[in-house]
């Protein structure tokens, strides 16, 4: 016969477990047993409603927009590309008349010479005139792309009237390389996180999927930037933490503080950019969105990009916190909040030290040929820190350390106040190696 030993003698979690009144079962165990987590539901699921209301008012019309029609000369966006390959390559003189003319025969060697060349052979694998040969000539320089027998390639095909059709160099062809580097470091996360390597694999897909579809033809519609970035980014947030990490007290805590972090980070981008008067028109690409999409607000696009900027880091600290304080609770139920507060609180310190030097390193190393252009320049230390184009990224930076900062206190104490009233069952869900995979 087996006696079960006195209560004094059972580990603290097994006590708990045993004394712990048992509620009424849940459905799915969605609805937290403990009035702490119910509240936390109730108002997630007001903000998930606000978040609704958000995304259908500023619903994109997905109508094409009105673009300057220069935009898409000057871009290169209006060139019909063909694909093609390299069959051969020499170097000769330029000037041959059958330069980017599909070839009857053998190239025409130039009438007046001019200098020395790369000269290709590319023979195309795609539109009106597939199967037949190019001649390309690339007069050498900085940029001139380096060719070789074999090398698959993008041509510009254009129009020189009269009927006939010229060639010229657009960029290579990295279709399979790409999706052969994306398949690897999509194996990679699966191969480390397993269910949840997979999952997080489907919520990038989701989370490009959100800015691509809904908040760039929201952007272009002419809705208020930042209130798009911000609803979009809350949108983001739902489907992603919940689809990695799965429906439990650990990620409502996350997901709370992230959300309200995201919402400082917002305000203090505002504040930022009008104390600083950042305008963001030193970046090429902005000052064409000016210039050619300007029913569109730059500085309106520049608050849009601090917030989304930061969304990532944010949820990284935010799930890691609210794990640290759920692992903490479900090995010593009977630790005091203060305890469990102070001693995650040592963890997050730890984390928001390390992460604020990688955005600032990640932000510098994005900039590196701009620096190294400033190196060169006559321009002193201070006025280049303050110029707009480096005044971004250090702003950038500094929202980002700081909506960091903010977020770790905000979801530690979200996640003590959720696991005080946590059932076994429950801190099972949200800890890791349970039902929770």
């Amino acid at each position: 016969m087996v006696s079960t030993p006195p209560e004094s003698h059972r580990p603290r979690a097994h006590r708990r477990r045993a004394s712990g009144r048992r509620s009424a079962p849940r459905i799915g165990g969605l609805v937290p047993e403990g009035r702490a987590g119910r509240i936390a539901v109730l108002v997630l699921a007001v903000a998930a409603l606000a978040t609704a209301i958000g995304v259908a008012v500023l619903w994109p019309s997905y109508a094409e927009p009105t673009v300057d029609p220069t935009y898409a000369w000057s871009a290169g966006t209006s060139v019909v590309t063909e694909g093609a390959e390299v069959v051969s390559t020499d170097v000769g003189p330029c000037g041959s008349p059958d330069n980017g003319r599909v070839l009857p025969g053998s190239p025409l060697e130039p009438r007046f010479p001019g200098p020395e060349c790369s000269r290709s052979i590319v023979q195309l694998t795609s539109g009106p005139d597939e199967g037949r040969q190019v001649l390309l000539e690339i007069p050498p320089g900085p940029g001139s792309p380096d060719l070789g027998p074999g090398d698959e390639i993008q041509l510009g095909r254009s129009d020189a009237g009269g009927g006939a059709v010229t060639y010229a160099f657009e960029d290579f062809t990295r279709t399979v390389p790409l999706v052969l580097w994306l398949l690897f470091g999509a194996i990679v996360m699966v191969a480390v996180g397993a269910w949840k390597g997979l999952r997080a694999v489907a919520g990038i897909v989701i989370a490009l999927g959100v800015i691509v579809g809904w908040v760039l033809p929201s952007i272009l519609d002419g809705h208020s930037a930042l209130l798009v970035a911000v609803v979009g980014g809350s949108a983001v947030l739902y489907l992603v933490i919940y689809l990695v990490h799965g429906v439990n007290l650990k990620t409502h805590a996350a997901l709370l503080g992230t959300l309200t972090a995201m919402l400082g980070a917002a305000a203090l981008s505002w504040l930022v950019i009008e104390t600083t008067r950042l305008t963001g028109l030193s970046s090429e690409s902005t000052t064409q969105v000016q210039v050619y999409l300007q029913h569109v607000s730059v500085s309106g696009l520049l608050l849009a990009g601090f917030v989304i900027g930061a969304l990532g880091v944010l949820n990284d600290v935010t799930v890691s916190q609210s794990a640290t304080v759920f692992e903490m609770r479900h090995l010593d139920p009977d630790a005091g909040p203060v305890e469990i507060f102070r001693a995650a609180m040592g963890v997050g310190r730890d984390h928001v030290a390390s992460m604020v030097y990688t955005l600032v390193l990640a932000y510098t190393g994005t900039a590196l040929p701009l620096l190294l252009l400033f190196s060169v320049g006559t321009r002193g230390p201070l006025s280049i820190l303050t110029s707009d184009v480096v005044a971004v990224e250090v702003l950038r930076s500094l929202v980002g350390a700081v909506a960091l900062a903010l977020c770790v206190p905000l979801t530690t104490a979200a996640a003590v106040w959720l696991s005080r009233t946590a059932s076994a069952a429950e801190l099972d869900r949200a800890t890791v190696g349970t039902t929770a995979r």
